[in-house]
């Protein structure tokens, strides 16, 4: 099996014939049987399904058919995206379960553009809980050290392609669960712009900050699916109206004279030393490659991580306090505490949440984005924790969650679009990720720098070894 291929390197073996969908979807179904016990990425396996649907990819291209940019291609989703005739998990217990009669506007595009959907993803109950601990699927394991988290609440999209299970999946950010998990399982995952992409069919969490995104092995891959799933969607009036750019052809052509800024050591809370020593080596590497980097003053952003906390748990709260009523005891313990913390919150508490955010991302735009295009961050300051450090009843619990999402929810209520991409490894041996923040619809100087920075390194490459699994082909 090709697994050490990347989603484009895939795509074009099937453009070239050097290799057919089937050959390659059958493959990763054998992975799948192989390998997921060990993670416990995968939710749904649609083994048939797959099959039937990479034979006529490779019909239609001996037909000479019109292919599209992932023809052939096998992804996977979170289990939160509704698919017409099937059911949807969202990782809860099963009287949540919900068959859908529609499709989400994203799959729709997925299948449109030739991906072949091998199934569906473990997550963190109703993406509340950024560990990957799921009482009701079982916990989804990091593929590096399966002792440790994978981050949540996309936990199954990030694991399964740091595993090697598929070339590409979907995944749903709100306060980070997209970078959390692509940061401590060595993957790229992109936070589009908030608006960037079609929410319609998709489970909301806090609507104010959800955002719908790619999990690939590279900045190169997540470009091809954005280009796919981008795009206004007249079954969300929310999504944005603006042009999608083609997002693949601007890669490649390096990043001299782009301008980075790291914030300046006031602004580093919490941050481990291994993990400051890959950031520092990363920026270094930028710096090589013709990136102006500036050492800038950036408020510590505190307060719009509180903001966005208050905000996110009020509306999770809201769209959950009657299952809250009904079905207390159905809820992981994880999740339920987050929760019932925002029905707690004053409305008049999140109304000035929701009031400040707009005055709080014109100020950071003149002030940091007006200076640099680009922001680089840790993903997260800290090394990936162990499931046990994290489990419901650990007394370290707390202090670790105060932490993991500490660089991510700021940027999540500004709503500015954010790349993580893996850039070394912790004392430990698990991976560590730098954030790239850019100003709204700027993803495509997010992927460039992406894009140049893993053209020079190979961290995005390295494979776990998982089981009986001591070798990728």
């Amino acid at each position: 099996m090709r697994a050490g291929w990347s989603l484009a390197e895939a795509a074009a073996a099937i453009r070239e014939r050097r290799v057919s969908s089937e050959e390659l979807t059958r493959a990763c179904l054998d992975r799948i049987e192989q390998i997921d016990p060990h993670v416990n990425a995968f939710i749904r396996v649609r083994a048939q399904a797959a099959i039937a649907e990479a034979r006529a990819a490779d019909q239609a291209l001996a037909s000479g058919q019109a292919i599209g940019l992932l023809h052939g291609v096998p992804i996977a989703y979170k289990d939160m995206f509704h698919r017409a005739g099937e059911v949807s998990t969202f990782g809860s217990h099963p009287r949540n379960h919900l068959g859908a009669s529609d499709t989400a506007t994203v799959l729709t595009r997925l299948a449109g553009a030739g991906a072949i959907s091998l199934g569906t993803l473990n997550m963190a109950e109703f993406a509340s809980n950024p560990t990957g601990h799921n009482i009701h699927r079982g916990d989804c394991r990091n593929p590096w050290n399966t002792d440790y988290v994978t981050g949540g609440s996309s936990s199954g999209s990030a694991a399964a392609v740091a595993a090697r299970l598929v070339y590409g999946s979907l995944g749903s950010d709100t306060g980070g669960s997209i970078r959390l998990p692509a940061a401590f399982c060595g993957v790229t995952g992109l936070k589009p712009t908030q608006t960037r992409v079609s929410r319609f069919g998709v489970l909301p969490l806090a609507p104010s900050f959800d955002v719908v995104g790619p999990l690939a092995r590279t900045a190169h891959d997540c470009a091809l699916l954005l280009s796919v799933i981008a795009g206004a969607d007249p079954n969300d009036p929310g999504c944005s109206a603006r042009a999608v750019p083609d997002y693949a052809s601007a890669l490649g052509r390096g990043i001299r004279g782009l301008r980075i800024g790291v914030p300046e050591e006031s602004f580093f809370a919490a941050i481990a030393a291994d993990v400051a020593a890959c950031i520092d080596e990363a920026v270094r590497v930028l710096a090589q490659l013709g990136a102006a980097i500036a050492r800038i003053p950036v408020a510590r952003m505190s307060s719009a991580n509180a903001l966005q906390t208050v905000m996110q748990r009020t509306e999770a709260s809201m769209l959950h306090a009657e299952r809250l009523r009904s079905q207390y005891g159905d809820f992981d313990p994880h999740v339920r505490d987050i929760l019932e913390a925002g029905l707690a919150i004053p409305a008049t508490l999140y109304a000035e949440a929701m009031t400040q955010r707009g005055a709080f991302l014109s100020t950071f735009l003149r002030s940091t984005l007006s200076r640099v295009q680009i922001l680089a961050t840790p993903t997260v300051g800290i090394g990936a924790p162990t499931r046990a450090d994290t489990a419901y009843n650990s007394p370290a619990r707390a202090g670790i969650l105060k932490n993991i999402a500490a660089y991510t929810r700021p940027f999540s209520y500004l709503g500015l679009p954010s790349l993580s991409v893996p850039c070394g490894f912790d004392a430990r041996g698990l991976p560590v990720g730098l954030q790239l923040i850019g100003a709204p619809f700027d993803e495509l100087n997010l992927l460039r720098a992406g894009d140049a920075y893993q053209s020079v390194t190979t961290w995005h490459r390295d494979t776990p070894r998982i089981g009986d699994a001591r070798s990728i082909s």
